[in-house]
């Protein structure tokens, strides 16, 4: 089997919040995109408007629908397992809020801040994000599809790539990815590799 013949995966973050611009961790708090955001996904769609997907997939989380449908993807496939991770006590809150109740934190060496915050449950771990992500990989790699696309976020887009490469997820701390950009999955020889990361489109 050659490169060519292997599945890609194209993933896309969606396009600007209002709490993605202003750092606060977004999980399960349905925010709609900015018009910011709504451009973004429309320069999405005019790059990919030439790119042929077997199978397109979404976060069921509304700022990853509205960037699918703006970029011209009606016919989505809803995953639960693309959702955002899930942040707990830490939703809504940056990370200098969070680190001035646990110092050090970041998300890729603790997880989700373990914080006394009433109302919240706890969030997810590494390990958590991982298995779920994986069986992402796995339905795109036994899709048979030439090309499929994903719509997600931030952390969880980021903890993807690094279960596509089998590598530990808490190594996405070494690869940012803004809003409305473009990434792809896919092979150098037999080694799952990035061929393209954080692209602006």
């Amino acid at each position: 089997m050659t490169d060519d013949d292997r599945t890609q995966l194209w993933i896309v973050r969606h396009g600007a919040t209002e709490w993605s611009e202003s750092g606060q961790h977004t999980s399960v708090t349905d925010l709609g995109l900015l018009e910011k955001g709504r451009a973004n996904a429309e320069k999405v769609g005019r790059r990919l408007a030439d790119v042929e997907f077997g199978m397109v997939l979404s976060s069921p989380r509304l700022r990853a629908i509205q960037t699918a449908e703006l970029a011209g993807f009606d016919d989505v496939t809803i995953d639960d397992d693309l959702v955002e991770w899930a942040y707990g006590p830490g939703e809504g809150l940056t990370s200098p809020e969070i680190r001035e109740q646990i110092p050090g934190w970041r998300i890729w060496t603790h997880g989700a801040p373990k914080l006394d915050r009433e109302g919240y449950e706890p969030g997810e771990t590494k390990e958590h994000v991982a298995e779920r992500l994986g069986r992402v990989v796995e339905r795109v790699r036994s899709s048979g599809h030439r090309r499929v696309l994903a719509f997600g976020h931030g952390h969880a887009m980021r903890a993807l790539a690094m279960v596509w490469l089998d590598a530990p997820v808490e190594f996405a701390a070494h690869f940012p990815l803004q809003t409305g950009t473009l990434c792809v999955l896919g092979y150098e020889k037999e080694n799952p590799a990035i061929v393209r990361w954080n692209a602006e489109v």
